[in-house]
């Protein structure tokens, strides 16, 4: 069987019509021989009636600190629907379908509920199916436990992770990502006006894109199917565009390159954060590696880190300044802050060892006075955090400078 996995978005999946181009690119894998595994999200977006956050919302009139096992039990009821719904039109059209739950389709998980792990995935019941001829249609974003069976969700990007989950152990094929763009692009296309579609980018770029706020597929996903090297395609469910693949560098032996090409692969950004600075003491070196652990105990989560002997830079979200500020006034530590900030960030792995990229990089930034609050790099990303106000101009810069 040449097994391939096709993840539909909540988009996709919403309304009679976006349903019939579901069943197009099932009917379409079909016909060219392959043995397809369908997962599914929630339908539509927040607001609809069966989308994931309006059911969130209904369970919390009735209980604002329900209880995690209910909440997941309640999120898990968007992908039922989904999945039998979906399951239903396929059928309608001749094509012999099975809806699923995660647990029916053997995804077992960890007991930490509305962030649960995928521990192992029993493939039994989804190949007898495939072996039949069923086209199973399975519940993204969820699992079961081992020992009891409860529900439990995978958190952000989890219907991602099921899809491939799904096709590493499977061993499929390929796995396609459908949503209602038509691939991975160079930047945000409500920021960038001149963004361009991406005809391939590596696991480790889009890993660093999503983590740097670009919103087409979950790192968590890239990683499991960077594991077993399987190719991950993003395409639109409503055009024959061929997508974007994702892939392992394909490029061949490295050569020589210069900044006057194109090293790039995209731009990011995030907002919402807020930059601390932190004194620290040279004669108390104890206290710079206490500074993250009681960060950590009060469950702030720090980016962007720049440490040194007498000072400690970092951002959090803007929802963690309260208790971040609290932290630090309990342990006796001075700061200082930055409200309204944003971080931009450049992803390449071309730019790896090119002489000059930091310079065009702070280059294009200054050239529109914008000033740099803190960088961060590594092999493949450039950060630097600014002030929010300025991000759309900076992420528009530096899409321009890096010729993307």
């Amino acid at each position: 069987m040449k097994i391939l996995v096709q993840k539909f978005g909540g988009t996709s999946v919403a309304t009679p019509e976006a349903r019939e181009a579901v069943k197009n690119k099932v009917q379409q894998a079909l016909d060219k021989g392959f043995t397809p595994v369908v997962v599914v999200s929630a339908m539509g977006r927040k607001g609809q009636p069966y989308a994931t956050d309006t059911l969130i919302g209904v369970l919390k009139e009735a209980n604002l600190s329900v209880n995690p096992r209910e909440m997941d039990l309640m999120m898990c009821c968007g992908e039922i629907i989904s999945a039998c719904v979906m399951a239903g039109t396929l059928q309608k059209y001749g094509i012999n379908a099975r809806a699923l739950t995660g647990g029916q389709a053997g995804i077992i998980t960890d007991s930490q509920q509305g962030a649960a792990r995928i521990k192992t995935i029993n493939t039994s019941n989804l190949l007898r199916f495939l072996e039949t001829g069923i086209v199973p249609v399975v519940c993204g974003f969820q699992g079961v436990t081992e020992n009891s069976g409860k529900f439990t969700t995978l958190g952000r990007g989890g219907s991602d992770t099921s899809a491939t989950a799904l096709g590493a152990a499977l061993n499929a094929e390929a796995v396609e990502i459908y949503t209602d763009v038509e691939g991975v692009m160079t930047a945000d296309p409500r920021i960038v006006k001149e963004a361009t579609l991406l005809d391939k980018i590596t696991y480790g770029e889009v890993c660093q894109m999503a983590h740097q706020g670009a919103k087409v597929i979950h790192p968590r996903a890239v990683e499991i199917a960077m594991a077993k090297n399987i190719p991950v395609y993003v395409k639109s469910t409503f055009s024959d565009a061929p997508g974007t693949l994702i892939c392992n560098d394909t490029t061949g032996e490295k050569t020589e390159r210069s900044i006057n090409e194109q090293v790039a692969s995209g731009v990011a950004s995030i907002k919402g954060l807020i930059q601390f600075q932190v004194d620290l003491d040279l004669h108390q070196p104890e206290k710079g590696r206490s500074l993250f652990d009681d960060l950590a105990k009060g469950g702030i989560s720090v980016g962007c880190l720049n440490f040194s002997e007498k000072l400690a830079m970092f951002a959090i979200y803007e929802a963690d300044e309260a208790k971040t500020e609290k932290v630090l006034t309990d342990s006796g530590f001075s700061f200082t802050k930055n409200e309204k900030c944003a971080k931009v960030s450049v992803v390449g792995t071309g730019m790896e060892g090119v002489p000059g990229v930091m310079a065009t990089f702070v280059g294009a930034l200054a050239a529109k006075n914008i000033v740099i609050l803190q960088t961060v790099d590594s092999d493949i990303t450039l950060s630097a955090v600014i002030k929010e106000e300025h991000m759309v101009e900076a992420v528009n810069a530096l899409h321009k400078a890096f010729k993307l």
